[in-house]
């Protein structure tokens, strides 16, 4: 697929310079008046902009603001145009009100910290396609390492607390002196087709009438073609053929690597599992034409999202 990079959080090109990584290296940049640092908080970066119109970007300040007093660590996520280039994390303050939305699929609530105060920490779902190519990538990476370190501060080979290293691209455990890693999930997602239809479902907890691209998990010792096989069969009982790569995107809620795939369907009598999907069904291009600018009952993958990318691709004859 030759555009598969412009999908959204990849890219950019970012040098992440794992050279630097290391604490001597890390000493030197973090001096630079340069330097600066994008803000994060529970997963939610600092934007700056117009949020309801769009053309947001993301906050760079330097590494001495006021506002990183409240940094829980700092990581290190590469160049920018050859700055050295942060993100930090301010989870720890909490605002005067804390709305119901957070965690939600949907979450439109504003968080402003009051040493930002021309900026909005916003859900990243809600903002993807207005960011630059750059400002998405760096928003991407920071949110799926801090996620990771959130979740991964002990050490899951003997239980103790381990340390952040490598300027926040590894921990280390002092007890044992075991090595981790981020974290990645690989995720096939599938743009299955027959002929002039594409296969649809949907998830039980989605807004109504959302479908999407079927997917899921990749399993040890399995290939890629096989998962996309697989899954199909299980949760909507189509067989499938042929199996090709298309694109991949990093999608950091939480930690995962979608890997977008065109397979050829070899069976049209849709059997779903309840305990996997909600809904299956067939959608002609034209129908999904007209989902796709508003005129259907079925609501397509939002914007941003690798299945809108393929989606969008598939009917515009551009996945070769």
């Amino acid at each position: 697929m030759k555009n598969a990079e412009i999908v959204t959080f990849g890219g950019s090109g970012l040098d992440r310079a794992a050279q630097l990584r290391d604490k001597a290296a890390q000493t030197q940049l973090k001096q630079l008046p340069v330097a600066r640092s994008i803000v994060m908080w529970r997963g939610k970066p600092a934007v700056i902009g117009d949020t309801e119109a769009g053309g947001q970007a993301l906050l760079r300040i330097p590494l001495n603001h006021p506002a990183l007093q409240d940094s829980g660590f700092t990581l290190f996520l590469g160049r920018d145009g050859g700055r050295p280039i942060y993100a930090a994390d301010l989870s720890s303050w909490t605002p005067a009100e804390l709305p119901g939305t957070l965690d939600a699929f949907s979450d439109p609530s504003e968080q402003r910290h009051p040493a930002l105060p021309d900026a909005a920490f916003v859900e990243l779902r809600g903002i993807m396609t207005s960011l630059s190519a750059r400002d998405a990538e760096l928003a991407a990476t920071a949110r799926g390492l801090m996620e990771w370190h959130r979740t991964h501060s002990f050490c899951a080979n003997c239980g103790e607390s381990s340390q952040v290293t490598l300027a926040g691209w590894q921990r280390l455990c002092p007890a044992c002196g075991r090595h981790h890693f981020p974290r990645t999930d690989p995720v096939a997602i599938m743009l299955i087709t027959r002929g002039n239809s594409v296969l649809l479902g949907r998830s039980p907890g989605w807004p109504d009438g959302m479908y999407s691209l079927l997917a899921g998990f990749v399993e040890p010792g399995e290939t890629i073609e096989a998962a996309v096989r697989r899954e199909v069969y299980e949760e909507a009982g189509i067989h499938v053929g042929e199996v090709s790569y298309l694109a991949s995107q990093p999608w950091p809620f939480p930690a995962s690597l979608m890997i977008g795939c065109h397979g050829i369907a070899t069976s049209h009598d849709i059997r779903i599992d309840p305990t996997e999907i909600e809904d299956a069904r067939w959608m002609t291009r034209e129908d999904l034409m007209q989902a796709q600018a508003g005129e259907h009952d079925v609501k397509p993958a939002r914007p941003g999202a690798i299945a809108h990318f393929l989606l969008s691709n598939w009917l515009a004859d551009r996945l070769d």
